[in-house]
Order: C-alpha cells, then sequence, then structure tokens
C-alpha cells in the first residue's frame, strides 16, 4: 500500500487580501474545505482553514 498523496495548499500573497480579493478566497475555503497558505514576502506567514476543519482538530485534541 501507498501513501496517500497530500495536496499542497493554494497560496496566496497578503496583497491579495488588501486589494479586496478576500472574500472570494474565504468563500473558495469554506465551500471547498480548503486550506490556504497566506504569504509576506514571498515566505508563508499564515494558514487559512475552514470552520469546519478547525472544529474536526480541535475534536481530536490538536493543539490549536
Amino acid at each position: 500500500m501507498g501513501k496517500a498523496k497530500r495536496k499542497i495548499p493554494e497560496q496566496y500573497p497578503i496583497t491579495d487580501f488588501l486589494r479586496g480579493k478576500a472574500s472570494k478566497i474565504f468563500d473558495k475555503v469554506e465551500k471547498n474545505n480548503t486550506v490556504v497558505i497566506v504569504s509576506k514576502n514571498s515566505k508563508p506567514r499564515n494558514v487559512i482553514i475552514s470552520y469546519e476543519r478547525y472544529v474536526e482538530l480541535a475534536e481530536k485534541g490538536a493543539d490549536i
């Protein structure tokens, strides 16, 4: 058996959020239950997950 492939999260620069694209990005995360990495100066800084995924992690005892 092989390991399941892990999908690489989409990455958005912080400037996308400053230019009014935040609502679209948040909607995409919620609709598709995906993970988004927010970068600043081309370096990953934050991660955005859906509330549903957050609750799942919290129920599993993740340190969040």
